[in-house]
């Protein structure tokens, strides 16, 4: 059996103040190599801290992450982060943006030009290397975000509501256009959202984690074949699957609400 990519054991995460705020409790999860999984759940749940705990961007307050069989105590090379924001530089070009990471690693200039263009065409942004991102819509922008993680060929894609911020439209052409590139490369996916749709249209296993403190409340394995149609009944029962476990939630914290009070 291989190792699985991420090994999260009784992880916990708890930010100082008074009082102190526990935001994931007590997860246990592994995924696997070329997995797309998909962390949803309420506003205030846990899933970006997760996210950033499996980043090495912070570390747990109580249990441990492990990458590649190691335990993950900082950012690594081969982990590639895209935020909701592409926070691109307003004076650099569009491919000056993409090879920022390239340029930052010294990387040859050379072979920065070659990986960014390379990577902008994957996602549909050939033509515009000379563009200023005040030139380029929110989705070609998020594009080009994802374009400079990718030009750095991590091994493993952490995004955090990527398309949160654009219209529906190009939110859904975003998906098809991130499914496209991991059927390519099959790279392992952890991508937060709150949507279940596209949660169910993306993903291999949603992970559904309750209100703060975040644990993990049920797990479903979306086997639809792929390439997947939006509006099929199968996906459709599925999204009712998961609408019924928040509903679940929904009634469980009511009454956890009614105890405390």
């Amino acid at each position: 059996m291989t190792t699985p990519v991420f090994q999260v054991r009784g992880v916990s995460k708890e930010y100082s103040g008074t009082p102190p705020v526990r935001a994931v409790d007590s997860v246990e999860l592994e995924i696997g190599d070329g997995e797309f999984v998909v962390l949803l759940g309420p506003s205030g749940c846990g899933k970006s801290t997760l996210l950033e705990l499996l980043a090495g961007l912070q570390q747990p307050s109580g249990g441990e992450v492990l990458f590649d069989g190691e335990v993950l105590s900082h950012p690594d090379r081969r982990l590639g982060v895209v935020f909701q924001d592409a926070s691109l530089f307003p004076w650099r070009t569009v491919q000056r943006n993409v090879e920022l990471g390239l340029e930052l690693r010294g990387v040859p200039a050379v072979e920065r030009r070659s990986r960014a263009r390379e990577q902008l065409a994957a996602v549909g942004l050939a033509g515009f290397e000379r563009s200023y991102p005040h030139q380029l819509s929110g989705g070609m922008r998020q594009r080009v975000g994802i374009a400079r993680v990718l030009a750095s060929e991590p091994e493993v894609l952490l995004m955090d509501e990527p398309f949160g911020a654009v219209d529906h439209l190009t939110r859904i052409r975003l998906q098809e256009e991130l499914l496209a590139l991991w059927e390519q490369h099959r790279r392992t996916v952890v991508f937060v959202t709150h949507d279940v749709g596209e949660a169910v249209f993306l993903a291999d296993r949603i992970i559904l984690l309750s209100p703060r403190p975040g644990r993990i409340f049920r797990e479903f394995v979306i086997d639809e074949p792929r390439p997947r149609t939006r509006g099929d009944l199968s996906l459709l029962e599925r999204e009712a699957e998961v609408y019924r476990a928040l509903h679940e939630l929904d009634r469980r914290a009511g009454i956890d609400e009614e105890v405390v009070a």
